[in-house]
């Protein structure tokens, strides 16, 4: 757990009365530090969107002027300078951001559709009674689990291999609200293999994150609302050192965070922002993101 976070927590419990925080300190020790990762610490935004991108270390990204865009979201809200991803290639990484294990998928290889009832973000998330959704670019159709097609991979849409996770709320890039208030709880945006920085310059996925979700981050930062751009594996050349920046009204802007974080503490923070009681595989001993958020 970070300097930061102990602080924060220390800060919180300094608040509570006497006999409270005697007994929550008691119980941090108890549990060896389970506690630490209270979901406390993180907001409650009323629309969280995770867009993922390719194949690209921090430093092609960050400071790179092919990337004004993402670097301006950096400067407005926040940049977790020590974000890393779990493994290459690109598919097992998908599987560990949703659901806290690569599911012992270890390629590119198309997956039998529902072949994993494990717990996930939008598992728990539909569980919880609140709203889901994922939106493809280039899919062929709404709830489609074809392998490929033109641009559209199915190895960056892991919400395919679950079956407790409706086909149907994988729905094509087209069918994303122009009015964001009807945005789901929790969603995930997958650009398509150009867009997404694969098989095109960081330039090119660079501006479809801005004509494409420039408006919602506008959006985000006046209506309690959060962007998560971030990547599922460097260009194997960087120790998995990957960017990740977020960007809303509950992120202080300029902020930065040098504690070390993987993809199973990101899945924990966007867990918690959901207000969940349950954390999908690795997930829960993760760390929440913490040190970056508005008062």
């Amino acid at each position: 757990m970070s300097g930061s976070s102990v602080y924060r927590r220390a800060r919180t419990v300094a608040a509570s009365a006497t006999a409270l925080a005697a007994a929550a300190v008691g119980l941090w020790s108890g549990l060896g530090g389970a506690s630490a990762h209270a979901a406390s610490a993180v907001p409650s935004p009323d629309h969280v969107i995770v867009v993922v991108l390719e194949n690209h270390a921090y430093s092609q990204v960050i400071g790179s002027s092919s990337a004004p865009y993402i670097n301006s979201l950096k400067s407005g809200g926040a940049s977790l300078t020590q974000s890393y991803a779990e493994t290459h290639p690109s598919q097992p990484n998908y599987y560990a951001l949703l659901s806290g294990s690569t599911q012992g998928v270890t390629d590119d290889s198309c997956v039998t559709p529902g072949f994993s009832s494990a717990a996930n973000l939008a598992s728990e998330v539909i569980g919880a009674g609140r709203t889901w959704a994922s939106y493809n670019e280039s899919l062929p159709s709404q709830g489609s689990t074809t392998c490929s097609s033109g641009n559209y991979a199915q190895k960056h849409n892991p919400w395919f291999g679950f079956s407790n996770v409706p086909t149907s709320s994988a729905k094509t890039f087209a069918q994303f609200p122009t009015d964001y208030s009807t945005l789901p709880q929790m969603s995930f945006v997958t650009p398509n293999l150009c867009s997404d920085m694969h098989d095109c310059s960081v330039s090119t996925g660079d501006t479809w994150l801005k004509n494409n979700l420039g408006a919602y981050a506008t959006w985000a930062k006046t209506h309690n609302s959060l962007l998560v751009v971030t990547f599922d594996e460097d260009n194997r050349l960087s120790g998995n050192r990957i960017p990740t920046v977020l960007y809303g009204q509950p992120v202080t802007a300029g902020a930065t965070s040098s504690t070390t974080y993987n993809h199973y503490d990101l899945l924990r923070t966007l867990e918690d922002t959901q207000g969940l009681s349950t954390h999908a595989g690795n997930a829960a001993s993760g760390q929440d993101i913490t040190g970056i958020w508005a008062s």
